[in-house]
């Protein structure tokens, strides 16, 4: 436990995938994509349980082999769909665990380093601004809206991207949280959420053969 805190992390995890057939079973850098966030969150020193959440039959068999922390929640019949709220699923995970601090992650995140989820949930634990925190990604570039307004500089004035504001994209790779905060928004982002931002590398989520391939170079 970080700082006398029990720690749950909440990894969902579907049988099937609609753009990567097969994609949380299939083989990546020599095992099952999914086996990496797992094997991550079994190295990271300040989660104590790792609740999976899935429909799958396979998981629910092998995945207590991956590490001592992992439980398992096999989804109940009104869970079962692609179209079911993924809050929804976390509401579930929560109704039926306790936990001060709760850190939901995904399968498709396998570069994501036990380091940098741990240092996110020490901030988490040492401030009291925030009541949830989330990963996101940092931009330095030349952004428009659909209609070609610039975002975040002006045409006119082309100063150097190091120096242009900063944009932001929410990566999913994870979500820190507690029953709180979660209940006052019936979502894993509160009403004062922080921006904590990641290396793009392992910020890196599969989500379609593109994103497959490109850790591999």
């Amino acid at each position: 436990m970080i700082y006398s805190k029990k720690v749950i992390a909440l990894v969902p995890i579907k049988d099937h995938s609609e753009r990567v057939s097969g994609k949380n079973f299939r083989e990546f850098c020599g095992k099952p994509l999914y086996h990496h966030i797992i094997n991550t969150l079994d190295k990271t020193y300040a989660i104590d349980e790792i609740i999976i959440n899935t429909d799958s039959e396979r998981i629910n068999l092998e995945a207590s082999s991956l590490s001592p922390k992992v439980t398992v929640h096999m989804r109940p019949d009104e869970l079962y769909g692609d179209f079911v709220s993924t809050n929804t699923i976390f509401a579930y995970d929560l109704e039926n665990s306790e936990a001060d601090i709760y850190l939901q992650t995904h399968a498709t995140n396998p570069l994501l380093k036990a380091e940098t989820i741990a240092n996110a949930l020490r901030y988490f634990c040492e401030q009291e601004e925030f009541d949830s925190l989330f990963s996101v990604t940092e931009f330095k570039s030349r952004f428009y809206h659909h209609t070609a307004k610039a975002i975040n500089h002006n045409p006119q004035e082309l100063l150097r991207t190091q120096d242009l504001d900063s944009l932001y994209e929410e990566n999913s790779c994870f979500y820190i949280f507690d029953k709180g905060s979660f209940a006052s928004t019936n979502a894993r982002i509160g009403k004062h959420p922080k921006l904590h931002v990641t290396p793009k590398l392992e910020s890196i989520d599969i989500d379609d053969e593109v994103t497959w391939e490109l850790p591999k170079f």
